[in-house]
């Protein structure tokens, strides 16, 4: 279940490998209408830190945790499949080591003595190339999961690079235009994001 989760999480978010490692628990509001007030429908708040698992975001934007509520950072919408997936982990995985972690990290050890630790960037980028491998996919590596997002996006918001650079974290929309502007169309961007979830 934490597996899938990883592969979901980076398939509908466009994060970056860091970026994901590196999320607190805090950093989820998976439900619409979240008290922090910074968005409708569910959302996380990527926060640049220092984690002990050295996981960390590429950008930093300011943030803050008031009374255990995180507001700032990049913040992006979270997907019903994510929630899910989300939703599964704790279900299937993380109830059988959460009294031995030993961080507030979403992404931990499973088995072994290291049970309950945080997981490393390595650690997930080793579990996508073992699974990439046993598909017969071949190397499979995180990043891609994000060029594949920002690709579907900028397509289906008909080349709205500004809009794709706010969701995906890139500091401007030069770099989504530079990479991705080849693409048309015009529709709103909630909506897209739909489709982007919803692709096969």
């Amino acid at each position: 279940a934490r597996d899938r989760m990883i592969v979901t999480w980076l398939s509908d978010s466009g994060m970056r490998i860091g970026e994901l490692c590196g999320l607190w628990f805090c950093d989820l509001h998976l439900v619409r209408d979240h008290h922090c007030g910074q968005r409708k429908g569910p959302h996380v708040h990527v926060v640049k830190r220092s984690n002990p698992n050295r996981a960390r975001a590429k950008k930093g934007f300011p943030a803050t945790v008031i009374d255990g509520v995180v507001t700032g950072g990049i913040i992006r919408r979270a997907s019903p499949a994510m929630i899910s997936s989300f939703h599964e982990y704790l279900a299937e995985d993380y109830h059988r080591v959460r009294a031995g972690a030993t961080t507030d990290l979403v992404f931990v050890q499973l088995a072994g003595e290291r049970a309950g630790e945080p997981l490393s960037t390595h650690g997930a980028r080793q579990m996508l190339d073992r699974a990439g491998r046993r598909g017969g996919l071949g190397r499979v590596r995180p990043h891609a999961f994000r060029h594949t997002w920002a690709t579907a996006l900028t397509e289906a918001t008909g080349g709205n690079t500004k809009a794709v650079a706010d969701e995906g974290g890139w500091a401007s929309a030069q770099t989504v235009e530079d990479t991705y502007a080849h693409l048309a169309g015009d529709t709103a961007l909630e909506a897209a994001l739909q489709r982007v979830w919803e692709r096969p």
